[in-house]
């Protein structure tokens, strides 16, 4: 007798290679809005290059099949963020999602504001959350937190760039946050309230620019849902996409070709650190100066035609 429930086609993955920039939406973890955008492309590989909060959105950048050999160079990337911030209420985690540990009158001026925020630019150091995925002993960080247990944590060099306000009244704070890698903005937004002496959280969080990577240029999943196989093809980067701040080097073709076996070339002078090789217009991998002062392959691509 035929099974009365309908049978579905198994999914069928192919090889794609190339970078999607994805809006990513409120509620969705970051390895969730991947693996819904791998569906949709039917990639057979992806990954991301860090992560965004459930409770964050903005620009995630995806990398399908040989892109994810890059995916770690922007991990390192500095991010812009737009940070919203509740004045007046403190949270023990700096964010909604926290408890409400103390509460103050807040009547925070623009002037207020331009005050405090010079000592949270530059070279700084922030004491990472107990709500974080560091680790002690083994354990993240949030799950001790989820315990009520307090551990004492050495604070973290970090860098702010740029702090520009975008909006401000007398309990809420719209912030632009230029920083590097590493920096927590719900420790900035808690931080900024206690030197605004009324405390505060993060209340939203949108990323806007991971390296050289706009949000401008990022599609939304339902967008990706509305398109067809062929025009959703067009919203793929190529591989290169990540690598834009890398110098670049362009190999004539027998170097291209040592180099494809893992053999070191000629180092052009005046580059260093991570260099991206290209021969022909296309990208063969990534090298570094090394021995002899040469330049030695790091990672190749694997691409076929």
């Amino acid at each position: 007798m035929p099974n009365s429930q309908e049978i579905r086609p198994k999914k069928v993955w192919r090889k794609v290679d190339g970078v999607l920039l994805l809006d990513k939406p409120l509620g969705l973890s970051s390895n969730d809005a991947l693996q819904k955008a791998r569906r949709l492309f039917s990639a057979a590989k992806g990954g991301h290059t860090g992560t965004l909060d459930p409770l964050a959105t903005g620009l995630l950048p995806l990398c399908f099949g040989e892109a994810t050999k890059f995916s770690a160079d922007l991990l390192d990337a500095d991010k812009t963020y737009e940070a919203d911030i509740r004045l007046g209420v403190t949270t023990d985690s700096g964010d909604a999602e926290g408890q409400i540990i103390a509460t103050a009158p807040a009547a925070v001026t623009a002037a207020d504001v331009a005050r405090v925020l010079p000592a949270f630019m530059g070279d700084i150091l922030q004491v990472p959350p107990m709500h974080s995925a560091l680790k002690r002993d083994g354990k993240p960080l949030y799950e001790l937190a989820r315990q009520g247990i307090v551990v004492e944590r050495a604070a973290r060099p970090v860098t702010v760039h740029a702090i520009d306000v975008l909006a401000c009244s007398e309990d809420f704070l719209r912030l632009s946050v230029h920083c590097s890698k590493g920096t927590y903005i719900r420790v900035l937004a808690a931080d900024i309230g206690a030197a605004l002496g009324c405390g505060g959280h993060l209340v939203a969080l949108r990323r806007t620019r991971v390296g050289p990577l706009d949000l401008a240029a990022a599609v939304t999943l339902e967008a990706l849902n509305a398109s067809g196989e062929d025009e959703r093809a067009r919203f793929l980067l190529p591989l290169d996409a990540l690598l834009q701040n890398l110098p670049r080097v362009d190999l004539a073709p027998d170097d291209a070709q040592r180099f494809g076996h893992g053999n070191p070339v000629d180092l052009p002078p005046g580059l260093h650190g991570k260099i991206r090789v290209y021969a022909d217009g296309k990208l063969l991998g990534i090298g570094e100066p090394g021995t002899g002062g040469r330049l030695w392959p790091k990672r190749l691509l694997q691409l076929s035609g």
